[in-house]
């Protein structure tokens, strides 16, 4: 179940109405790095979550914080479209707010949602649930949701370089800071689940020995010269899950040219390739 108390969860904000912020925080709402798709991610890991219950209630209790991120955001847009002109054909020569819409506000958030949020990005593109990644395996999970945290943390840190009004970055630094916890907790998730070592490769239940194990390891090249490829840690040293030596290998193929056989009559090909 969830409940609420109809607050917001941080104090939102907007001094100086502008519209064409409005449509850049629609990327935060329901962009590939928005609030929704973390939502929906950690929603969903949690209610696949198995194994011990702790980390079912880590997911579901900060899907629920995303879900009062989404109001947030959705309040701000809100805030930020008053005023805007609902006529193209206002005065809006010296009107900063009436020339932004013209300028490249999503008329969306006019036409469809009367001057309110909606679940779409920046672009206007609905929110279709593509990146959306609950694998089952709670490594696999939290590996991503690092992933999903970081690329949000850079969006929200753009949109507060984007803006100068004071309540708009009053409401992003707190939203940078609580991804900054969100990085963090899940990091240590992986850590609770025994760090590198244990967790790595992902998953940990699959016998290595059934692997092809001269490739576990090794950093493949492909450059069209046979040179090696620019080295780093990723091509020396013990491999980070402590199981193996890492190399680099000159990749040749391996593999014959493939030929397949002739099409099938009735599959609509030419007669030259039956």
């Amino acid at each position: 179940m969830f409940y609420t108390d109809n607050k917001l969860q941080y104090p939102v904000r907007v001094e100086t109405p502008d519209p064409l912020f409005a449509r850049a925080l629609q990327q935060a709402i329901g962009g590939v790095e928005g609030e929704i798709r973390v939502a929906m991610q950690y929603f969903f890991q949690a209610c696949g979550a198995r194994g011990n219950p702790k980390f079912r209630d880590l997911l579901m209790n900060t899907a629920t914080e995303e879900l009062g991120h989404i109001e947030m955001l959705a309040t701000a847009v809100a805030l930020n479209l008053e005023g805007a002109p609902l006529k193209l054909r206002e005065e809006i020569s010296g009107d900063a707010v009436g020339g932004a819409v013209l300028n490249g506000v999503n008329l969306k958030n006019i036409l469809s949602s009367g001057l309110a949020a909606m679940p779409v990005d920046s672009d206007g593109v609905p929110f279709d649930m593509s990146h959306i990644y609950a694998s089952g395996n709670i490594a696999a999970d939290m590996t991503a949701n690092v992933a999903a945290e970081s690329t949000g943390r850079v969006l929200a840190v753009r949109l507060y370089n984007m803006t100068n009004d004071p309540g708009m970055k009053d409401m992003l630094s707190f939203l940078i800071a609580r991804d900054t916890m969100h990085q963090n907790q899940w990091l240590a998730a992986l850590e609770e689940l025994g760090g590198a070592k244990n967790v790595f490769p992902i998953p940990n239940s699959f016998p290595q020995e059934l692997e092809q194990q001269e490739f576990s390891y090794a950093y493949l090249g492909f450059q069209y010269d046979g040179s090696e490829p620019a080295q780093g840690r990723w091509s020396t040293g013990p491999s980070i899950d402590g199981k193996g030596e890492l190399s680099t290998k000159i990749s040749e193929p391996l593999g014959q040219k493939p030929e397949l056989g002739p099409a099938k009559p009735g599959g609509g090909a030419q007669k030259e390739q039956m």
